[in-house]
């Protein structure tokens, strides 16, 4: 296989890990604004938590539509063309989400707010499971013709693997909300974070193990599987780490299990970028839907250049809001409004 064609399959790979690491946590702390939280001073904490980083979190996504698009634009077209059912649930989605949390903070009554509580809630929910089953479908195969078409009507991509793709986001996107709940607050939402991943953080990991574990038996590789029990070593060392309320180390093994999982997915796809379910004549491979050296090339020097730029204003973000939250920290004025 030529290099970049596999450089780009890999830089997306890792684009699609950022994205899950960082906007998984903020969305299962959108849904847990409905969830967990009950009363206001616990949900402006939980907002608080993700303010000065959400939208920040989600230019992973971008960026990752956006390499597959100008990288491997075949892969770009049948993929989004097969699935823009999922794709616009999704966008709506995000959009939804991302207008509650500017909506809420201007709203005078606690009626509003609750309005925009459940948009951020249902938008959180709606976009992980849209974007989980589009990721998963993209594993494990459309029904694509030798042109890459879609065969069959607008639900054609509606199967198991799209509802256990859809459930392995939000069980993660759960699990890293608690986790970051747990190393970023004070008071109950901590509590509630370590007590519910020392409960039921195999629950919320299931349906990607499912995912994950299928794929790689489906297109078996060593390296994959090798990456398979490092992700389930990372889950144990999350769960077990949980339970002695060692914070930092059940985030780390949550972020483990999320990029050594994903890694084992695409490691085993390669060198296909999207299978076909009707002859496996039709996949879509690396070389086959990639764009020309060229602008592969000028991609590569742009993204060595601006990349760490990128890197660096994200840590540094993290870095200056780096100190845990609780509710004495909500001014009165927040909490009380009027009717």
């Amino acid at each position: 296989m030529e290099f970049l064609p596999t450089l780009w399959f890999i830089l997306i790979a890792v684009l699609w890990i950022g994205y899950l690491v960082l906007d998984g946590f903020d969305l299962g702390v959108g849904m847990l604004l409905k969830g967990w939280a009950k009363n206001e001073s616990q949900r402006r904490v939980l907002l608080n938590t993700i303010g000065p980083v959400w939208d920040g979190n989600e230019v992973w996504l971008v960026t990752a539509a956006g390499a597959t698009f100008a990288a491997f634009p075949h892969w770009y077209a049948s993929m989004f063309a097969g699935l823009y059912i999922p794709l616009t649930i999704a966008l709506l989605a995000l959009i939804l989400r991302a207008v509650s949390i500017e909506y809420r903070g201007k709203s005078h009554s606690q009626r509003a707010r609750n309005i925009w509580d459940w948009c951020m809630a249902g938008g959180s929910f709606f976009a992980a499971f849209a974007i989980g089953a589009m990721l998963a479908l993209t594993s494990t195969g459309l029904p694509l013709d030798e042109y890459g078409d879609r065969v069959g009507g607008p639900f054609a991509w509606f199967n198991g693997w799209a509802v256990i793709g859809g459930l392995s986001v939000v069980g993660v996107s759960l699990a890293m909300g608690w986790a970051f709940l747990s190393l970023k607050t004070l008071g109950a939402p901590r509590e509630a974070g370590n007590h519910h991943l020392r409960r039921y953080l195999p629950i919320y990991l299931l349906p990607a193990a499912i995912w994950v574990i299928g794929v790689v038996l489906r297109y078996p590789k060593v390296a994959s599987g090798g990456m398979v029990v490092l992700a389930a070593a990372g889950m144990i060392i999350s769960w077990f780490a949980s339970r002695q309320r060692k914070e930092g180390l059940t985030f780390t093994g949550m972020v483990i299990f999320v990029a050594l999982g994903v890694g084992a997915i695409f490691t085993s796809m390669y060198p296909n970028v999207l299978p076909s379910t009707i002859d496996a004549a039709y996949n879509l491979t690396v070389t086959s839907s990639s764009s020309s050296d060229y602008t592969l090339t000028i991609m590569a020097i742009v993204t060595a250049i601006f990349l760490p730029i990128v890197l660096a204003y994200s840590a540094w973000s993290y870095w200056m809001f780096r100190k845990r939250l609780g509710e004495q920290h909500i001014p009165e004025s927040a909490v009380v409004t009027p009717v």
